[in-house]
């Protein structure tokens, strides 16, 4: 991930009179590219096994589950139905139909809203 990205979101979160050391970009920057290795050679490890090339979106919720990021998966769920829905991309939510990650059900966007709402 570029440096100028990190300290973006870095800053975001900061007062604005904060400062950040340059070796705390560069540490957040190594931890950061490790993540990212990390979550994507299990998704790809699980690609492999069903011989396919391409890892998807999908996998990558799959392999952060797999590996005990469970608090990041309903929040990235929804972030990607909102994507696929500005984009007009509703290839594995076709109809509005639950995407599943290795037999566990991922709730479209507008299910998990009447869900959260409560019963009159």
């Amino acid at each position: 991930m570029p440096i100028a990205n990190m300290i973006h979101i870095m800053c975001r979160v900061l007062p604005a009179h904060a400062n950040i050391a340059d070796d705390a970009k560069e540490i957040s920057q190594e931890c950061v590219s490790e993540y990212i290795s990390f979550i994507t050679s299990e998704a790809n490890k699980r690609c492999q096994c069903e011989q396919r090339k391409a890892v998807t979106p999908e996998d990558m919720l799959w392999a952060m589950n797999k590996l005990g990021f469970d608090d990041y998966i309903e929040p990235l769920t929804l972030l990607l139905h909102r994507y696929r829905e500005l984009e007009g991309n509703h290839r594995s939510s076709i109809h509005g139909k639950p995407l599943q990650l290795g037999g566990a059900e991922v709730l479209p966007l507008q299910l998990i809203k009447h869900r959260s709402t409560p019963a009159p």
